[in-house]
């Protein structure tokens, strides 16, 4: 026991806060099941916010030489911190990715496309890093309006521009469209997170971004749902100790989700190649 309790006392803050995350695990499995195999392969990760580097830790740990870039300069600093190794700040109206040509193996995008104004350029240049041959990995929240969680959110007033996006999302579908329409060939589609845990995650963001973080010692910049900085972490810790009391609780109610197993999930995933 005393050794359990020191390993997680060790254990970096960003990395406390992954192991109680349904939504972020259940992302990091998807694309687990989706990677190709990463030996020796060249691997670019671009993300945008909500990000304190876990991911990514999480990611890195399948293998491949990777590289990170992120649209958001708030959660640079403890990603940093984590991975022990640059993460390249990108800027919203880029018209070029910092990169060559098919440089990377393997690229992933996590939930950038609903941030943009138009997605299409940075699908492009997601196409254009990747090598022939290569794989383009893409996440957004699924953007079809009609699901339930959905409503729900648009109700209490988390829309679109509570989590800092400029769209819901996008749909399989649109994706599709949007990937074909830079060359690349979509090969299958996926996703997680259906209605129980959406609503276990809504609650939790409804919590913070209307109260938490209007009461935060810390500066929380609009859109961000989640602490992405040690500072903000502690300026909730009470707050964020409760939630861990209980984690095991949302864990149970987020397995209610394969009662609805023939639905699609809140967030979903496009795997194309090159």
């Amino acid at each position: 026991m005393e050794d359990k309790k020191t390993a997680e006392t060790g254990t970096p803050w960003q990395l406390k806060m992954f192991n109680r995350s349904l939504k972020k695990k259940m992302k990091v499995a998807t694309l687990a099941r989706h990677f190709p195999c990463l030996e020796n392969r060249t691997c670019l990760l671009v993300t945008c916010g909500d990000n304190n580097g876990a991911i990514n830790w999480k990611i890195r740990e399948m293998g491949g030489r990777w590289t990170w870039a992120d649209f958001e300069a708030q959660g640079i600093p403890g990603m940093e911190e984590l991975l022990g190794e640059p993460v390249i700040r990108i800027d919203r109206g880029l018209s070029r990715l910092p990169f060559p040509d098919g440089a990377f193996d393997l690229v992933v995008s996590i939930d950038v496309h609903e941030h943009l104004d138009d997605p299409l350029p940075v699908t492009r240049e997601l196409a254009r890093v990747a090598r022939a041959g290569g794989t383009v990995i893409i996440t957004t929240p699924n953007g079809n309006e009609k699901k339930l969680a959905v409503r729900i959110k648009k109700a209490v007033g988390m829309d679109a521009r509570a989590y800092g996006h400029r769209r819901i999302g996008f749909d399989i579908p649109d994706l599709r469209r949007l990937a074909e329409t830079t060359g690349l060939t979509f090969r299958r589609g996926d996703s997680y997170a259906r209605f129980f845990t959406e609503m276990i995650e809504l609650a939790i963001n409804f919590l913070y971004v209307k109260v938490l973080a209007r009461k935060s010692s810390a500066k929380v910049e609009e859109g961000t749902i989640a602490p992405v900085s040690k500072d903000q972490l502690n300026a909730v810790k009470k707050s964020y100790r409760l939630y861990s009391l209980a984690y095991p609780f949302f864990w149970l109610v987020s397995r209610l989700d394969v009662l609805v197993f023939f639905t699609r999930g809140y967030a979903v995933v496009a795997v194309c190649a090159k």
